[in-house]
């Protein structure tokens, strides 16, 4: 396992995320459909971003209730401004480090989707859930998995070629956390973690337009924004998406694709 890397303190735009992260919001649907639970259990949810999923699961747990964790206070402040505590009795939210996790045997299920791949130490994190959960807790997980977003990759290489940008990248290091099922479960056993369905999950994100594929560039690609100046992050995400599509051409009714590989990942604490 790397030596731990801390978290960036990207400053997130959560309204702007809100309107653009649809395809994460259906494929977190879809994972917490594959979720067995009783209604009454405690569950944490690392990464809750602007709360509607941690809400979706809070809809699940009559009995039992929800908490959402995220790095960025902008997050936290919206999800709580979006669901109050006194209208989602069930469901609360706070500001925390997936690094740090302060739990002890406080939760049946610890839950994530499209967060953790942020992180590229992952050895904390599960170690922090290891603590957390109750005996017999489960953890259930989504993640960017070894090789996502190539395409994305392979036209931001060509971009940064170019001298314009290339001049706001020297020394530019991050490292997205996308990893293979084979490396992950044996983070999982070193954690003290037993490894359930643990597996590389293909999927399509589809964008019924330009507009929407720019909106998930400039709110969710923050490592590479955050080096350009605030006046030119408009023509980076602009230059990005024409780089893009000139390589990857929407459908003709103007539908963009991109393919992406999600790791997923069950396990269970002895």
């Amino acid at each position: 396992m790397p030596a731990r890397e801390t978290v960036p303190g990207f400053r997130w735009d959560a309204a702007d995320y809100a309107r653009s992260s649809p395809t994460q919001k259906q494929w977190a649907r879809e994972l917490i459909q594959k979720i067995d639970l009783s209604g009454c259990e405690r569950v944490l949810d690392i990464g809750c971003g602007d709360g509607t999923v941690t809400a979706a699961i809070a809809e699940r747990l009559p009995e039992g209730s929800v908490l959402g964790l995220d790095l960025s206070p902008g997050m936290i402040r919206f999800a709580c401004e979006q669901f109050p505590h006194g209208a989602y009795p069930n469901l609360s939210f706070a500001e925390g480090d997936a690094q740090d996790l302060g739990f002890s045997g406080e939760f049946d299920l610890v839950f994530s989707n499209a967060a953790l791949h942020w992180v590229y130490d992952h050895g904390p994190v599960l170690a922090g859930i290891v603590r957390a959960l109750r005996e017999g807790g489960r953890m259930i997980v989504q993640m960017g998995g070894k090789n996502n977003a190539m395409q994305v990759f392979a036209a931001l290489d060509v971009l940064l070629a170019d001298t314009r940008w290339s001049q706001y990248f020297c020394g530019f290091s991050f490292r997205y956390g996308f990893f293979s099922p084979e490396e992950y479960r044996l983070w999982l056993e070193t954690a003290g973690l037993v490894p359930g369905r643990v597996e590389l999950i293909p999927k399509n994100m589809v964008f019924s337009a330009r507009e929407g594929f720019s909106g998930w560039l400039r709110t969710t690609w923050l490592p590479y924004l955050e080096r350009v100046p605030q006046e030119q992050r408009g023509m980076f995400v602009d230059a990005l998406a024409d780089q893009y599509l000139a390589a990857y051409p929407p459908d003709p009714d103007g539908t963009v694709h991109v393919s992406m590989m999600r790791l997923e990942v069950e396990a269970r604490k002895c």
